[in-house]
């Protein structure tokens, strides 16, 4: 309708890796068309604009805000409440944002240690300069510290599941993804016989590179840890799965397929059911290297109360 205020739209990123937005600029054709419907109010990979000053940040009112990335030092943590604070509904964009993703990976050690290991200095000086902003405790998913109105994983999401998220929302209902998982989702074939241990990533699949997919043996089967049963599909939009198309296991980026799912308990639970030995996996902490947040690979203290947002912007612990 002419003269109506096109939905305003802003993009934030934490600790990311800017590729969930390029992922979005990938969506081809569909993109200026998207454009035309909305206003990018603030979005850093495009938009030279900054939004405060030291300490603090004064963000531009938003309809729909997109946030990208894990919550892991303190500077991360205003950013997403000033966020919150100036936007009507809020996307966590991305499996960092949605359940940490890699950079959670340190989860599995205090900050003081993930520092000592990767910045050795003198002892007793500090390890970074005053001026770079503090890491919290642990790495965290944007909805153990904000209230979230939809979650959106992968790494990346697909380009067009992007796109259409954006125009299901601006329209003001609530879009839908894709709840199978990726080895509902996937063409190889299955015969039901079960390598009895698991393979290292660096052994190669058996298949014939002159045939497609479909006529590849499962990589599950073949010993080779794919993750594909406790992962949520959609890397491959409405095609076969990313990793499978390049003929190597799935490796857990989208996420549990089960709401609050746990991919290490539940790949374990997988493995059992086929007599796969699960001592033969070198690391097993590594199924969790997309879903390390929510406490799943450090126990989250009673002492770390979760910081939510309320609707007016207040913060409460609960």
């Amino acid at each position: 309708m002419k003269g109506r205020r096109r939905p305003r739209l802003s993009f934030v990123w934490l600790q990311a890796c800017s590729g969930c937005e390029i992922s979005l600029l990938n969506s081809g054709e569909r993109l200026p068309d998207l454009l035309n419907k909305v206003e990018i109010v603030y979005f850093p990979l495009l938009m030279d604009r900054k939004c405060g000053g030291e300490g603090e940040f004064d963000l531009p009112e938003a309809d729909v805000g997109f946030v990208s990335g894990s919550v892991s030092s303190d500077e991360h943590l205003t950013l997403l409440y000033a966020l919150r604070r100036r936007c009507r509904t809020l996307v966590s964009f991305g499996t960092c944002a949605t359940h940490g993703g890699i950079p959670a990976l340190r989860n599995r050690w205090s900050a003081e240690a993930t520092l000592e290991t990767v910045f050795p200095g003198t002892p007793g000086q500090p390890t970074l300069p005053a001026e770079v902003p503090a890491l919290l405790d642990r790495v965290y998913s944007v909805d153990e510290k904000v209230r979230v109105d939809f979650c959106l994983p992968g790494c990346p999401p697909h380009p067009e599941t992007i796109a259409a998220v954006i125009e299901t929302l601006v329209t003001g209902e609530q879009p839908r993804l894709p709840g199978k998982s990726v080895c509902e989702t996937c063409p190889t074939i299955r015969t039901g016989e079960m390598h009895r241990t698991v393979r290292r990533f660096l052994n190669n699949a058996e298949y014939n590179s002159e045939e497609p997919v479909e006529r590849m043996r499962c990589l599950l089967e073949q010993g080779l840890l794919c993750m594909g049963p406790v992962t949520v599909g959609g890397c491959g939009g409405p095609a076969t799965p990313l990793c499978v198309q390049a003929r190597v296991p799935c490796r857990g980026c989208y996420g549990p397929v089960r709401s609050e799912g746990n991919q290490l308990l539940d790949m374990l639970n997988v493995l059992a059911s086929h007599g796969v030995d699960h001592r033969s996996i070198v690391d097993r902490q590594s199924l969790l290297r997309f879903s390390g947040a929510h406490g799943l690979l450090r126990s989250v203290r009673k002492t770390e109360g979760v910081v939510l947002m309320s609707e007016k912007g207040n913060k409460k612990s609960s």
